[in-house]
């Protein structure tokens, strides 16, 4: 999955697009000036990739919401306990935001958001009010709600960043965080929110962490096998796709260089590898994957399955008077 550097494509994007191992996008803030240039773009990126792509974007609310002007401001996710009076309206709430922020994405042809954030709000100084709450229960509670307005417009869920991000203080973008937790204590405190939630079948995918569990494993969570197939899919039992997170963030420069960044997330069980705001290494990456391409094993074809189940959802009729009236909760909760 790679990006784009402006709003519109740049002549090598086109050519990249192309490319066989190109499976995907991701939209940033400099991709958009309004709905209408974003229809285009999008338009653009499927006519120029040979093969379906998806199309993405980190659109979580708050600080984390990429595209604003024409868009319902949807509250960080840590704001939606602090703005309802009771259970029930946390809840709808909750709902109304999964809902409303699917619905404006589908309508541009943009497949999903990464979303929801599964962390709880502990020590990190990069999830803070990213997250629901600061109990696992409140997490779990909400974010099946959330995704409850998700799916009603026929959106994947993306969970992250499994197995948990909130109580490791460094940020991952910009240094290699080590949690020294055993892993009774990450599966109770943190893991808990993804098991809940694949149990209830509520997931279509997970992104991994960038962090290091040292008591569990040596390497990242997004480069291991013991959390990605052992704990992951085996013991949580979960089927869906796999996504990395960025390649270029700090936390994955212990795998290596970019191709090695890229191979060693496959083999860990990732089924889609990002590669963002590094136009070079997402290059060498795309030059480094041509060869596997070429050769797709059983097990790469059946990455191709989970990653293009999440393709061409379309969003069912009649939903306006939802999505209005989920605009409207938004709007009046939201202003307290």
């Amino acid at each position: 999955m790679l990006d784009c550097q402006a709003e519109e494509l740049l002549p090598e994007e086109k050519e990249k697009l192309a490319h066989p191992v190109v499976g995907g996008v991701i939209l940033f803030s400099r991709n958009y000036h309004d709905k209408r240039q974003l229809s285009a773009l999008v338009q653009d990126i499927r006519r120029f990739a040979k093969q379906p792509v998806l199309i993405a974007v980190d659109h979580e609310g708050g600080r984390v919401q990429r595209f604003r002007e024409g868009f319902t401001a949807i509250p960080a996710m840590g704001d939606i306990l602090r703005q309802s009076e009771h259970q029930d309206e946390s809840a709808a709430y909750a709902k109304a935001c999964g809902l409303v922020l699917a619905y404006e994405l589908k309508t541009l042809d943009i497949d999903f958001s990464f979303a929801p954030v599964l962390d709880i709000n502990g020590v990190s100084q990069v999830i803070g009010d990213r997250a629901f709450s600061d109990n696992a229960d409140d997490v779990i509670r909400l974010a099946a709600h959330l995704i409850q307005g998700l799916k009603a417009v026929n959106m994947p869920a993306i969970g992250k960043h499994f197995p948990g991000h909130g109580s490791v203080a460094p940020d991952s973008h910009i240094a290699l965080p080590v949690d020294e937790r055993e892993f009774d204590e990450i599966r109770s405190t943190d893991m808990v929110v993804f098991e809940r939630l694949i149990e209830r079948a509520l997931l279509d995918g997970v992104m991994p962490a960038h962090v290091i569990y040292n008591q569990v494993c040596d390497k990242p969570a997004g480069f291991s096998t013991k959390w990605l197939q052992d704990i992951l899919k085996q013991d949580l039992g979960f089927g869906g796709a796999v996504f990395s997170d960025d390649l270029s963030m700090h936390g994955a420069s212990v795998a290596g260089s970019y191709v090695e960044r890229a191979e060693a997330a496959l083999e860990a069980g990732c089924d889609m590898v990002l590669a963002c705001n590094n136009p070079q290494g997402a290059e060498t990456i795309l030059d480094g994957l041509e060869t596997r391409f070429a050769n797709l094993s059983n097990n790469d074809l059946q990455k191709q399955e989970r990653v293009m189940a999440l393709y061409d959802r379309v969003m069912p009729a009649g939903l306006k008077d939802k999505y209005d009236s989920g605009v409207e909760l938004v709007k009046r909760l939201s202003e307290r």
